[in-house]
């Protein structure tokens, strides 16, 4: 009988404890619950991402931000606001108020400290903070991404011609939907009662636009007066309207706020001066609004969409709604410049009620899917916020220590007069420079104020409304070359003649007839005049 032999018996392995791998399932328990987003705050984020990193490389203008950048070096250099125009011969010893101080400030020490990419990230930064701010409001009023994304279109299509320009106005377009923000939030917060006085006190030094908050909030309080007058017909029930006294007390705040300034009550009257002064309402932007400009065109589209929607919605439209929309409305058909305070309002009225329309719709058709939101969208969020951070010259200035491969002419419009600025720098090292008074194209005043040679004597620069009423007449008469041009340019001791070559053309040709003037140089940009015998 064959014996059966048990196999050997191997060791027994103990296993491995396993290991439990990392998935985003995981974010839940770390994130918390107010930070948590859904996919459409992921949308919206790479939006505004993408919005930023286009506007990152959109070119400076040539105009008046480089005026603003000389001030803000003057101002840092003397640790003090200077208390006549400084730079301007034709306005010597006139009083300046400077409304944009600190943002002049700000811009040139950014500059200073970081590199012309500074500027770009501040430009970019400013409108995607507006951008933000209406995507924010608007999400919160309407829950529809589509009318969210059409009233963002909408606005800068109504606004572009001034956001396409950097300058201070841009600091006082964001205060402004701030503010519009806070007086609009459904829920009133403690912390409003210092936000919106300290938003003042930043806005006055920032720029004079500080004005049209303050109508913004008499505007809200008259509304809220005429609704209550309307329902009740009851002065009681006005006097003890909890919103009536909120906005009233703000608006008290407000006015107060902006008395921390270094001008006081004179910053006050100084808005009044710039908007009334002649010399400005002869500049094209601050000209009427007319239909065949791009933002009127837009303006009319925008206008007749709020008509439709007000006849639509089954919202209760406010008293504040109608001042604010026909205050504003009025002001920008006077000034095509007042655009930019009507837009954000017809934009964030409009999609308030736009999205009442399609709940109504909603309601009636299909039953609401509720936003789920989870903390996987967050970092979702935030990672293509810095990816599109990263992405731009000034994030690789930040991150690597350099600007990229983008050059200073790719930062700079294509109608800056850099040639002309190489030409007259090479003449003045030279000592071939003309000195004396210059005569140039206001428009880039500012430009050669900031990068031309040193004590170069402009004729005009952007601050107009410095100057008297006689030298803006006198700049208007040479360049249209009027009867007596040449005798007011011997009559201001002219011998320097920098001229646009888009702009100046007939006034280019005659002094290419000239026997007096010699073209010292010329390119698509611009032209250089020097007076063949110095007076």
């Amino acid at each position: 009988m064959t014996a059966v032999m048990n196999p050997p018996q191997l060791p027994r392995v103990e296993s491995a404890p396993q290991t439990q791998l990392a998935d985003a399932s995981m974010l839940e328990d770390k994130v918390p619950e107010y930070l948590k987003t859904s996919r459409t705050t992921a949308g919206f984020a790479l939006a505004l991402g993408l919005m930023y990193v286009l506007l990152s490389f959109h070119p400076l203008w040539h105009t008046d931000l480089w005026g603003h950048l000389a001030y803000g070096r003057l101002i840092v250099a003397a640790k003090s606001l200077p208390a006549t125009e400084p730079l301007m011969p034709l306005a010597a010893g006139v009083p300046l108020i400077d409304t944009a101080w600190l943002s002049q400030v700000i811009g040139f020490e950014a500059w200073n400290r970081l590199g012309v990419t500074s500027l770009l990230f501040l430009y970019a930064a400013s409108i995607t903070a507006m951008a933000a701010l209406l995507v924010w409001r608007g999400y919160q009023r309407s829950q529809s991404a589509a009318i969210t994304l059409a009233g963002l279109l909408l606005w800068l299509w109504g606004c572009w011609q001034h956001l396409n320009i950097m300058r201070p106005q841009m600091a006082g377009m964001l205060c402004f939907i701030l503010l519009l923000t806070l007086l609009t939030s459904r829920h009133r917060r403690t912390w409003h009662w210092v936000a919106v006085p300290a938003l003042f006190a930043a806005w006055a030094n920032l720029h004079g636009s500080f004005m049209v908050g303050l109508v913004l909030l008499a505007g809200m309080a008259c509304g809220r007066i005429l609704d209550l007058a309307v329902r009740c017909g009851e002065v009681r029930a006005i006097r003890q309207d909890s919103l009536v006294r909120r906005y009233v007390l703000m608006l008290e705040l407000a006015a107060a706020a902006v008395l921390l300034n270094p001008y006081g009550l004179r910053l006050y009257a100084e808005v009044f001066n710039v908007a009334s002064n002649p010399n400005v309402a002869e500049l094209t932007e601050w000209g009427p609004l007319q239909l065949r400009m791009v933002q009127g065109q837009a303006t009319a589209v925008i206008a007749l969409l709020l008509i439709v929607l007000y006849r639509l919605s089954p919202r209760r439209v406010t008293a504040a709604e109608v001042l604010l929309l026909f205050g504003f409305g009025a002001a920008a058909m006077w000034s095509s410049r007042m655009l930019v305070w009507w837009v954000p309002l017809a934009v964030s009225f409009g999609m308030q009620h736009a999205g009442a329309i399609w709940h109504l719709w909603r309601s009636n058709s299909e039953m609401q899917i509720p936003i789920q939101r989870n903390g996987r969208w967050s970092v979702i969020s935030v990672g293509i916020l810095w990816i599109c951070f990263a992405f731009t010259p000034f994030g690789g200035r930040v991150l690597h220590g350099n600007e990229g491969n983008l050059k200073l002419e790719k930062m700079l419009s294509r109608a800056t007069p850099l040639g002309v600025i190489d030409h007259m720098k090479k003449r003045a090292d030279q000592t071939r420079l003309p000195r004396g008074l210059m005569f140039n194209t206001y428009e880039w005043g500012d430009y050669l104020l900031w990068a031309g040679p040193p004590k170069l004597k402009v004729f005009l620069a952007s601050h107009v409304h410095l100057v008297p009423r006689e030298v803006w007449n006198d700049y208007v008469a040479i360049s249209n070359v009027s009867s007596g041009w040449e005798e007011t340019l011997d009559r201001y001791g002219v011998n320097l003649i920098v001229l646009d070559s888009a702009t100046h053309a007939p006034l280019i040709g005659r002094l290419r007839e000239n026997e007096n003037w010699q073209q010292t140089y010329s390119d698509n940009v611009g032209t250089v005049f020097i007076r063949r015998k110095a007076i």
